[in-house]
């Protein structure tokens, strides 16, 4: 790439929030876009914490060399409460300004974003990359960290149903999710999950869970999975009524955090990339309160404000699809 002359001459990164497999190919891509147009790349560890407290060091492109098939940050990531008061975010601004950090970019979720709203308020110029497991921001299409999530699951509960067919059990499984059922939903098709349970949707026990096992059994089938996200209910809980409900063996299995793990997919390292090199080409461009989205073909910067005011559906196709192919033959 032919060096240019940026709006901007030396770039912050952090990443903050919950870490999502990806993160790393994503500050890999923003150093080295950073260096092919002449602009100095400063990692900020532990996210805005780190921001306020000065916990930074310049980035080359050797130094991100080899961390694409690293899962986590290697920047870390942490909250600070401090930062979501007036004094922290002007601390933080100030920082910025000291250490000659006139852009940053921001990788993590929407509260990620809110805090890069708030320091553009300082005259900082921002640009956020969406990045969470649950794949729950609405203005994109797609978050780092969400496909090698899924596939981690997969794995785990694919390994699950050998030992539950071998035990005629049913297996409940809880998947992260708190807010959002775009992981469950996701994981519950590719496994051929009997039910699937999800924030955005009332839960009728009988009706989402028990008929479909009933119906399966009276065509002799001996083993379910059915999928729970974390903030719909509580996978034991569950399990007792599908046991009183059917009398089957049931068992509980909570994945938890390693979800967040592992080694990212093709999908996740790519998009990354993607995702770094443009926003770091919307800083050199003069633009400033920008997230960096994807709809599927391809990537387009948003003004942030109008980011966080979109609401994203869990998508009802998805959802009747899995309604269709959950029949318990």
């Amino acid at each position: 790439m032919a060096e240019q002359d940026p709006k901007v001459r030396r770039i912050g990164v952090l990443t903050s929030g919950g870490d999502a497999p990806g993160m790393n190919s994503a500050i890999r891509a923003v150093v080295r876009t950073a260096h092919s147009l002449g602009i100095e790349c400063i990692g900020v560890r532990r996210g805005y914490h780190g921001l306020i407290t000065g916990d930074m060091e310049p980035l080359t492109p050797q130094d991100v060399s080899g961390i694409t098939s690293l899962g986590g940050t290697m920047l870390y990531t942490a909250r600070s409460a401090e930062f979501r008061t007036p004094e922290g975010v002007q601390r933080a601004a100030d920082i910025c300004r000291f250490r000659g950090i006139d852009g940053l970019v921001c990788v993590g979720g929407d509260g990620t974003f809110r805090g890069a709203l708030e320091l553009s308020k300082y005259g900082i110029s921002v640009c956020g990359i969406p990045a969470t497991i649950d794949n729950d921001i609405a203005c994109t299409s797609y978050t780092i960290g969400f496909d090698t999530a899924c596939n981690t699951a997969i794995e785990c509960i694919d390994k699950l149903n050998d030992t539950m067919k071998s035990h005629e059990r049913c297996s409940v499984v809880e998947v992260m999710g708190n807010r959002a059922g775009y992981l469950a939903l996701y994981v519950g098709l590719a496994v051929g999950a009997s039910a699937v349970l999800v924030p955005e949707k009332p839960i009728d026990y009988k009706r989402d869970v028990i008929r479909p096992i009933r119906e399966g059994q009276l065509h002799g089938r001996t083993n379910y999975a059915v999928i729970v996200a974390e903030g719909a209910a509580h996978a034991t809980e569950v399990a007792k009524i599908v046991a009183e409900e059917t009398g089957m063996d049931t068992r509980a299995t909570i994945i938890g955090h390693v979800q967040r793990g592992g080694r990212p997919t093709v999908r996740d390292r790519v998009l990354a990339a993607d995702f770094g090199y443009n926003a770091v080409k919307v800083l050199a461009e003069g633009m400033t309160n920008k997230v960096i989205c994807y709809d599927g073909q391809k990537m387009f910067p948003m003004d942030i404000v109008e980011a966080l005011k979109m609401k994203k559906d869990l998508g009802e196709h998805n959802y009747s699809m899995m309604e269709t192919l959950r029949s318990g033959m």
